[in-house]
């Protein structure tokens, strides 16, 4: 599972999710990929079920990339604790996920292959997602500034 080698604070706060997605929201690498439409926490567990859907689809043909990692602490007290005594031991790590962010590329696989991986993907997230190729996205950036 993804998490942090090192952080400089172990426990953080919740902060929001407010906005879309300023970086992270071109595809880069891969030629397919999968765009959040809400926001979210994905935790390492799901981007790694994620991930393991899509390679074992594809057969070990073509290359994934993941382009969220999840460096957000989360914590949680123990179940039927009393109110008070300090903030929780953590439990999970998380990616935040704003509305516009890639978070899955694909490419070395044929058109009908990479979006049938990705759409394995989807089922294993928890937001609204929508598959995307890199043409689609740059077609899209240039209408909508017009």
């Amino acid at each position: 599972m993804l998490m942090p080698k090192r952080v400089k604070r172990r426990k953080q706060f919740r902060g929001s999710m407010a906005g879309k997605a300023l970086r992270g929201n071109k595809i880069t690498n891969g030629e397919y990929g999968i765009i959040a439409t809400e926001p979210a926490w994905i935790k390492s567990n799901q981007i790694e079920a994620a991930r393991i859907a899509m390679t074992r689809y594809i057969k070990r043909g073509g290359q994934v990339w993941i382009k969220i990692f999840p460096d957000k602490p989360v914590t949680a007290k123990p179940a039927e604790t009393r109110m008070g005594s300090g903030k929780g031991s953590l439990e999970y790590w998380v990616a935040v996920v704003k509305p516009g962010r890639v978070l899955f590329e694909i490419s070395g696989v044929s058109e009908e292959i990479a979006k049938e991986a990705l759409r394995l993907a989807t089922y294993k997230l928890p937001l609204k997602c929508k598959i995307v190729s890199k043409a689609d996205l740059e077609g899209g950036e240039n209408s909508e500034n017009e």
